[in-house]
């Protein structure tokens, strides 16, 4: 993550093995910079406002990502398929992963455990 203070494009959850996330298309289409396994289908929903510890790092989980063209090019092929986007705003209101924040730089790697706080416990006293 270097010395970058926010993430240009989203964290997304993935779904299955084969790098399809919840609107059945292939991941690579968000772009996104750091995608976690083991997630349910569309449970980063639920994320904003939470951090994720991943690695050295510390991401605070923003607001659900507003999607654009991008999203209809092909990272393969460069083919535009306008039904992305059009799908994207039907099924999911144009808004699929989530923006995020860089609270602390670190290290991240493939593989690193990645661990959800949700806000409330940032807020608790211990």
């Amino acid at each position: 993550m270097g010395g970058s203070r926010s993430l240009r494009y989203p964290a997304v959850a993935r779904r299955d093995r084969r790098r399809r996330c919840a609107f059945g298309r292939h991941i690579r289409r968000l772009r996104p910079n750091i995608v976690i396994g083991g997630v349910d289908a569309l449970g980063e929903r639920d994320w904003p406002g939470a951090e994720l510890h991943i690695g050295d790092a510390i991401v605070r989980l923003d607001s659900l990502r507003g999607r654009c063209h991008m999203t209809t090019v092909d990272p393969d092929t460069l083919q535009v398929d306008p039904g992305v986007l059009r799908d994207i705003v039907r099924r999911f209101g144009g808004r699929l992963a989530l923006n995020a924040d860089v609270v602390r730089t670190g290290t991240i790697r493939v593989g690193d455990p990645a661990r959800l706080v949700p806000e409330t416990s940032r807020l608790t006293p211990a």
